[in-house]
């Protein structure tokens, strides 16, 4: 199991990284934004890659962002009994949840969006607007961000089994929202 463990560890790492480059595309793409609006409604100048360049940044923050989400443990859940249990069963809950939705989902996600990024690819595909941007690059990141959530979803589970087996403590500090 400590391999395992330092597996998780690894992709908690990375993830983190990839969680700091969407806690980036945020701020970018707010700027591009307020820049965006800024002058085509005082020197009435827009441009269409500005536009898809915020498109594309949102999209790095949910795809990317995801994986860093489900390691803090802040991901949206369907409470009908999870806040009402033992921290036990939510480990419990976690595992299960996770062995039959959330891997088969994003390894089969990462598995359909391949191909559909390699065509764009070996295509250079562009924007069909004017002045737009390649679409390519985005594109790559549905797969990424596929295999990324899959990762952090396994290094999940290892540390539930862990802390089921007690070989870890594990907080599941987990917050009801409010009604």
């Amino acid at each position: 199991m400590g391999g395992l463990l330092a597996f998780s560890r690894a992709v908690d790492a990375l993830n983190a990284a990839f969680g700091r480059i969407a806690d980036w595309c945020v701020l970018l793409a707010c700027l591009i934004s307020a820049g965006n609006a800024t002058t085509r409604y005082l020197i009435h100048v827009s441009s269409n890659s500005m536009l898809e360049i915020q498109w594309y940044l949102f999209g790095m923050m949910v795809l990317l962002g995801a994986s860093y989400t489900l390691r803090m443990n802040e991901h949206v859940r369907v409470d009908l009994v999870y806040g009402a249990v033992s921290d036990r069963k939510r480990l419990w809950i976690d595992a299960i949840g996770m062995v039959f939705f959330l891997l088969p989902v994003t390894v089969y996600m990462t598995y359909l969006s391949w191909p559909f990024f390699l065509t764009s690819f070996k295509q250079w595909e562009g924007s069909q607007n004017a002045g737009g941007l390649l679409v390519w690059p985005i594109k790559l990141v549905m797969p990424l961000g596929f295999a990324l959530l899959t990762l952090q979803g396994l290094s999940e589970l290892i540390k539930r089994v862990a802390a089921l087996r007690g070989l870890i403590t594990f907080e599941s500090k987990y917050e009801k929202p409010l009604q």
